[in-house]
């Protein structure tokens, strides 16, 4: 059941201003089936507060923050852009290209259900540069019940262990074991997925947060980097350049069994009309203690001292963090939401594991990208990318780790 999100739900939530509609030109990278039904929730919502949205969707969230950066240092700017709640933007909050959005965030108290790394990415020098729309993990492990059933297994992987063991009967019954798309960004998501789950919390940090190079060089940590080039064996000749959600297609169809990816793919899910638990299974990790890695999308806002340009950020702001508005978007994009205080009866078994998983601090940790830097995060992907596409001695490729980590 998807909450409808009523006009007059919104317009007693927002303040009201006389003069004519906010207006905002939304740049954002939401492209594929599911994620362009997400964001005419926003739309939607938007338009219902009183605002006129005007969407600028570009493929690909590189490209798109590229075009966004473009704009905004060549005099162009939208009035909102879709960021990763992450290190990316702070170049532009430093050299007070953004407006602070301080007031909403003060009004609404992000600092006090906001998790820890999505607060240190959008807050720069004290001020808040961007609103939180959702709240991602990157690696979670999805499996098809089809697919599975096909294969004669009848229980869920909770370990590495019985999760080779699960893609080994994939195999043997003639599906693609593991869905992947050949780009070096989910190969990086597939290695944050081993470190994590395998290597576990301490390792996690050590290596991405705390960058210490006697953690690269343990045994430990080797194990990891074997785990997730064995992977390799059970990926299809097929997957070099393939896109993510033509990899998580295969499981929709049953022609995969499992795929490791962020929760965005369950919105390529629904809109297969497929339901977590009768078509597919979540994980939000192996085992009910792993890790659970945080990440997020955001708008951040570009500087205009126009105000009818800051009206429509600051509506903008605060129709994105309601919580019905929360609810629809999640439900749609497979996110959960950025509040704690939602209705979760709403929510689908899948985004209750995440809520679950994201109230025990002991398991979560930021993404790569709140640790690192741009360059950093490049130089380590182009590591593991030439590991997992060719064959290395491991040993120095924990070496080069070492140095991209140094960078």
């Amino acid at each position: 059941m998807r909450i409808p999100i009523t006009a007059a739900a919104l317009l007693l939530s927002l303040p009201t201003h006389a003069g004519p509609p906010p207006q905002a030109e939304v740049l954002h990278w939401w492209t594929s089936g599911g994620e362009s039904a997400a964001v005419r929730s926003l739309a939607d919502a938007y338009r219902a507060a009183g605002g006129v949205w005007r969407d600028v969707p570009i493929a690909g969230n590189e490209q798109a923050r590229a075009v966004a950066v473009s704009r905004i240092t060549g005099g162009d700017p939208p009035t909102a852009a879709l960021f990763n709640a992450s290190r990316q933007f702070r170049e532009l909050a430093e050299a007070g290209l953004l407006n602070d959005i301080d007031a909403v965030a003060q009004r609404d108290g992000w600092d006090r259900y906001l998790p820890e790394s999505i607060l240190n990415a959008i807050r720069v020098n004290g001020h808040y540069y961007a609103a939180p729309v959702s709240i991602h993990s990157p690696t979670w492990f999805w499996y098809s019940k089809a697919a599975f059933r096909h294969a004669g297994i009848a229980t869920e992987p909770h370990s590495f262990e019985e999760l080779f063991a699960a893609l080994d009967r994939l195999k043997a019954s003639g599906l693609i074991p593991l869905a992947l798309g050949g780009q070096p960004w989910q190969e990086n998501i597939l290695f944050r997925a081993v470190l994590a789950n395998g290597g576990g919390r301490a390792l996690y940090l050590r290596v991405l947060r705390d960058r210490e190079s006697a953690a690269v060089r343990s045994m430990e940590f080797r194990r990891v980097l074997l785990t997730f080039k064995r992977l390799r064996l059970y990926v299809d000749n097929a997957a070099n350049g393939r896109n993510w959600n033509d990899a998580t297609a295969l499981l929709i169809s049953g022609r995969a069994g499992v795929q490791i990816m962020g929760d965005w793919v369950k919105a390529e899910f629904a809109n297969a009309h497929l339901r977590p638990g009768r078509d597919y299974g979540c994980l939000p990790g192996l085992g009910p203690h792993a890790p659970y890695i945080v990440q997020g999308d955001a708008f951040v806002f570009p500087k205009s001292r126009d105000p009818g340009v800051t009206r429509a950020q600051a509506l903008l702001a605060q129709t994105v963090d309601l919580p019905t508005v929360q609810v629809a978007f999640s439900q749609l994009k497979g996110s959960i939401p950025v509040r704690p205080d939602v209705d979760r009866s709403h929510l689908d078994e899948c985004a209750r594991l995440g809520l679950e998983a994201l109230a025990d601090r002991e398991r979560q940790v930021g993404n790569d990208e709140v640790y690192l830097s741009p360059s950093q995060n490049g130089a380590i992907s182009d590591v593991l990318t030439s590991y997992w596409n060719r064959d290395l001695p491991v040993e120095g490729v924990q070496q080069r780790l070492i140095d991209a980590l140094q960078d």
